[in-house]
């Protein structure tokens, strides 16, 4: 699948009232990186091409940061990108420029150095990140032997270092997957499931046409502490479902799209302490930039959709999401 980062990004919209977390990102995604791979590994299913450009971190931190999104969980949902993931974040936090600087080059040995963004500015603590095979990487790594010692890195990663706090995105994916990688997807979800137990971190959710079988895998696993539904897809009935458990939904770009009602409706019936708040750009970008690529920034044009779809302030909305995503997530700071 080609990259949908390049391009031109949507305006900034106006700053938001009340400051605002996108909790779930791919920024690895989002600057263009063309990581490494470890020996028999798949390529990634989104590559940049060799005459696509990227904007910069600093271009996300700061388009971010006027529009009043101060915070991000960048997601890494493939093996390189989560190698790459961890190192960014660590080098947030400890160690120099220059030292977090080949710690982040260390793991992105490109062909073209161009596509290796250098480490974020020092003292910039805007950043938690989070590890795991996508539901759609299950099968692919299985087929090569490789899925047992991916979890085994996945669980290495995410204990890595205290800012990595999710154990995400997992989940089923019934769209994209053939009936054929079904099983290995759901070993791979109900293993992820045991290493956020394990470790203690969040599980972020991707769930794609299979509300179901996550629901009941959830259940006959016992679901960790916190337990977030990333890019919430699933009706009003199930948002009623996801609060009786405690789960957090998230809501994206999507929330946004004209044939979203029902999505909205969902959104609507939410407990408000359980409400999140996302882009997972560049993808879903929201109504009017639909198809374009997004950043982290764009989650103030969701944040703004689901004020209006609960009939609250900007305000209000706004910080209660922000209390939300540090009662999950922990402090940023």
């Amino acid at each position: 699948m080609a990259s949908r980062a390049a391009g031109t990004y949507p305006p900034v919209p106006e700053p938001l009232a009340h400051p605002i977390v996108d909790s779930h990102t791919h920024l690895d995604i989002c600057t263009g990186v063309r990581l490494p791979l470890g020996a028999g590994e798949p390529e990634p299913e989104v590559t940049p091409n060799a005459d696509e450009e990227f904007p910069s971190l600093d271009f996300f931190h700061d388009t971010a940061s006027e529009a009043g999104v101060r915070r991000i969980v960048q997601i890494g949902c493939d093996l390189p990108a989560a190698r790459w993931t961890t190192a960014l974040v660590a080098s947030q936090y400890s160690g120099t420029p220059a030292e977090a600087a080949t710690e982040v080059g260390s793991l992105a040995e490109a062909a073209d150095p161009r596509t290796v963004p250098g480490p974020p500015a020092e003292g910039r603590t805007w950043m938690i990140g989070g590890a795991a095979l996508h539901p759609n990487e299950a099968p692919r790594l299985a087929e090569r032997g490789l899925l047992d010692d991916a979890l085994t890195e996945i669980e290495s990663l995410v204990s890595s270092h205290e800012r990595m706090r999710v154990v995400g995105e997992t989940g089923l994916d019934y769209f994209r997957t053939a009936e054929e990688g079904v099983a290995e997807q759901q070993r791979s979800f109900r293993a992820h499931i045991e290493i956020a137990k394990r470790t203690g971190r969040a599980l972020q959710i991707h769930d794609r046409e299979a509300h179901a079988d996550v629901l009941r895998i959830l259940k006959e696993e016992g679901a960790p502490e916190v337990t977030i539904f990333h890019c919430y897809s699933g009706d009003e009935a199930m948002a009623r479902e996801c609060a009786a458990e405690g789960y957090y939904m998230s809501f994206a770009g999507n929330l946004t799209f004209k044939n979203a009602d029902e999505l909205r409706r969902a959104a609507a019936a939410a407990p408000l302490e359980l409400l999140l708040t996302e882009t997972d750009a560049p993808f879903l970008t929201p109504h009017p930039h639909r198809g374009k690529p997004g950043g982290p920034y764009l989650t103030a044009v969701t944040a703004r959709k689901l004020a209006e779809v609960r009939g609250m302030s900007e305000e209000d909305l706004c910080a209660a999401v922000w209390n939300n995503a540090e009662r999950a997530l922990g402090s940023w700071d």
